[in-house]
């Protein structure tokens, strides 16, 4: 079997594996990203849920900056949107979406393209169409992956990986506990609508939603191959219900163009964290925090991210980020979302750079280390007033929801 070393490696391509594998490849780690699909982006991108959430705390904060700041002005190069008003001198424009917090939308498939063109800036060497289908582990320490595509199987070492998974497929692999959770249905398409209801790309297209977080759409935990059908096939009954119940003609002018190429549920599997951020750590300090999140549902609260829940319990040699970090309850709905896959994934990155420079233990590098990497990227990695950037126009804005 042939045999590939790289300093980092980063399983999942979404958000925060492509923000890990940047942040690493950055401060001279040689990057290896792999992605099961052939687009980049995960649920922001081939999901088609294409809303930049707030990099805002919606009273006047930026709260995020670094990778997700990036990303975000990144988003809109190749599609119709613009960054809000104010944001990186844009005076006026299209964003979108509504409200004062700096959001935005973006065109999926531009998105995945610039995501593509950071990689290859930063000299990330990227697989895609490639599957991770094993782990070798010695004394509970991740040492290598084995992937296959068409080519064969690949065993893969890294001084240090990075799971973005999603679902915490490395850390699975490797014996480590996770934590589930509920789902529920929504199906996000694009849509050609001679009246479109949702969010407007080009003249009658859009991207369109149905669904929302209600007792008869509960799904419950997804648990493999037969949870994920039975979950797109309802998705794909609930389109069909849409388009059946239109007249003939009407179908004409108002069809599917697109579907999404992967299920879209928000949670899969989380790992067991050295430390597990609750509900109640919503607006608390911690002195390892390596990055600031806002609460995308309404302007206010922020939630610091402590560097251990980063950290698997049980497994060393990984860190993880986006949604399978260690998040439990309110804070997971929080944490799964793209800004704090940007966040998250930007301290990974950096720290498994740290830890693969060092040949030390991702657990073994110190917070104040990754923290002060992160500072010089230009990130905000605590939610003290003398970090805050002002922006000018963000003003506080009404409670927002967004299913």
């Amino acid at each position: 079997m042939a045999v590939k070393s790289y300093d980092v490696v980063v399983a999942g391509g979404g958000v925060a594996g492509v923000a890990a594998a940047i942040a690493a490849a950055r401060r001279g780690a040689r990057v290896a990203l792999i992605e099961k699909q052939c687009i980049l982006g995960g649920l922001a991108t081939s999901g088609m849920i294409y809303i930049y959430l707030p990099l805002c705390d919606g009273y006047g904060h930026v709260t995020a900056q670094g990778l997700a700041w990036e990303m975000m002005r990144r988003s809109v190069e190749y599609g119709p949107f613009t960054t809000p008003p104010g944001w990186a001198g844009v005076t006026e424009g299209y964003s979108g979406i509504g409200g004062k917090r700096f959001r935005c939308c973006f065109s999926p498939g531009g998105f995945e393209l610039s995501l593509d063109k950071m990689l290859e800036e930063a000299g990330v060497d990227l697989w895609l169409d490639t599957r991770v289908v094993g782990v070798r582990t010695h004394d509970d320490r991740i040492t290598s992956l084995r992937v296959a595509n068409d080519s064969g199987s690949v065993t893969v070492r890294a001084k240090c990986f990075v799971d973005a998974t999603g679902g915490a497929y490395l850390v699975q692999l490797a014996g480590g506990k996770v934590g589930r959770d509920e789902n529920f249905m929504a199906a996000w398409w694009m849509d050609a609508a001679e009246h479109p209801e949702k969010y407007l790309l080009t003249e009658g297209l859009s991207i369109s939603r149905l669904g929302n977080r209600t007792p008869e759409l509960s799904f419950g935990e997804c648990r493999g191959g037969r949870d994920v059908t039975r979950f797109v096939r309802r998705a794909w009954s609930m389109l069909r219900d849409r388009y059946d119940a239109l007249p003939a003609e009407e179908r004409k002018k108002n069809f599917p163009v697109q579907l999404p190429s992967m299920p879209q549920l928000r949670k899969i599997a989380r790992i067991d964290a050295v430390y597990n951020l609750a509900d109640a750590d919503q607006g608390g300090h911690f002195d390892d925090s390596v990055g600031v999140v806002s609460d995308w549902r309404r302007a206010g609260p922020v939630w610091e991210t402590p560097y251990r829940s980063l950290l698997p319990r049980e497994v060393r040699g990984v860190l993880a980020a986006g949604r399978c970090m260690g998040t439990e309850g309110l804070a997971w709905e929080i944490f799964r979302v793209i800004p704090a896959a940007a966040v998250t994934g930007e301290a990974a990155g950096v720290a498994a750079a740290l830890a693969a420079a060092a040949g030390r233990d991702p657990s073994e590098v110190p917070a104040d280390e990754v923290r002060a990497c992160l500072l010089s990227n230009g990130c905000i990695v605590d939610a003290a007033p003398e970090f805050g950037v002002d922006p000018g126009n963000c003003e506080k804005t009404p409670e927002y929801t967004e299913n």
